[in-house]
């Protein structure tokens, strides 16, 4: 399934409208065209100035803008009219988060989803993470039981703790793991597990949209006005099976080193060449292809997100029951 390219803007410049094509012009006053028909994404990492002639032509081609803050972490997203809009599948959507046990059903299927591609990553570490395999393993069981959303969360953060807890046997390299700490970062490690899970985030924002659903709605994550919390649900999956893998990858082969990242008094966040290294290895994992056993075809790990958000729909109008997405490879 072809898509459009992301576009990463790491300069300070402007991004603006010449006719009927898209241009960035950097601070050194060097003017290039964007082949915007081709674009799916632009991504703003630098200083970019822009105004709302800009705004109208990605609207007229279906553009996502997703801005980042100064340590690389998303901000938001200019997202266009959406024409996918369901009035039946929003009310469908919607009776599934009001009805508590359709709720924690789908709760329940987001979190298993994830705990699979952690145990699959465990296994890499040989017979060294049998024990948190068979702890977690044992841990995951009790979801079975779970019939209300803190509960199920609170699960979910167990299981993720004994999964934190064998980072050490999966980092091979020089980097030192103390635990998982997200505002700010604290590490490097946890540096490059949040930035990845920004891109993450902002690729399933963009996948979402392509389908019927309302991102605000959710089941794990309490829907909020603030936040796409319906993108955090699927973000559970994909998660440890794309981002996780893709951090020790980048660590071991050791394409990230300690140069790439910043320390500002204990928050620690990634330099712009770090950033580019990332993004290119998550750009190109996106774009990794398998053969779908149900499809009979190959699809990318990118489109494999958007099927996940059209099985969601199928659920929810009653067409099939959700089963989340589990590698078995």
């Amino acid at each position: 399934m072809s898509t459009g390219r992301d576009v990463f803007i790491f300069s300070a410049g402007q991004l603006h409208r010449k006719h009927n094509t898209l241009y960035f012009t950097d601070d050194k006053g060097i003017s290039r065209p964007l082949p915007i028909e081709q674009t799916e994404n632009v991504h703003l990492f630098g200083n970019v100035d822009f105004n709302t002639s800009l705004l109208h032509i990605l609207t007229q081609h279906d553009v996502k803008l997703h801005v980042y803050n100064y340590y690389g972490y998303y901000d938001g997203t200019y997202y266009p009219r959406n024409s996918r809009i369901s009035g039946y599948t929003t009310v469908h959507q919607s009776e599934h988060y009001l009805h508590a046990g359709k709720r924690a059903m789908l709760a329940r299927s987001f979190v298993r989803g994830g705990i699979h591609h952690m145990l699959r990553n465990l296994r890499k570490a040989g017979t060294e993470a049998r024990a948190h395999i068979d702890t977690l393993s044992a841990r995951a069981e009790l979801l079975e039981q779970a019939d209300r959303i803190p509960a199920i969360m609170g699960i979910e953060g167990q299981c993720r703790q004994i999964y934190y807890d064998a980072f050490p046997l999966l980092v091979k390299a020089d980097f030192v793991w103390a635990g998982r700490t997200k505002r700010p970062p604290r590490d490097p490690l946890n540096a490059l597990i949040s930035f990845g899970n920004s891109l993450m985030y902002t690729s399933i924002i963009s996948e979402v949209y392509k389908t019927m659903l309302d991102p605000a709605i959710s089941y794990l994550h309490e829907p909020s006005s603030k936040r796409f919390s319906l993108s955090l649900d699927l973000a559970e999956i994909f998660k440890p099976f794309i981002i996780d893998s893709l951090v020790f990858s980048l660590v071991n082969n050791r394409r990230i080193q300690h140069k790439h990242f910043v320390d500002m008094e204990g928050m620690v966040y990634l330099n712009e060449e770090g950033r580019k290294i990332v993004i290119a290895a998550f750009d190109e994992r996106m774009k990794t292809t398998f053969k779908h056993r149900k499809l009979g075809r190959n699809v990318s790990y990118r489109y494999l997100i958007r099927l996940e958000a059209y099985k969601l729909i199928k659920h929810v109008i009653g067409d099939e029951t959700y089963k989340p997405f589990k590698a078995w490879w």
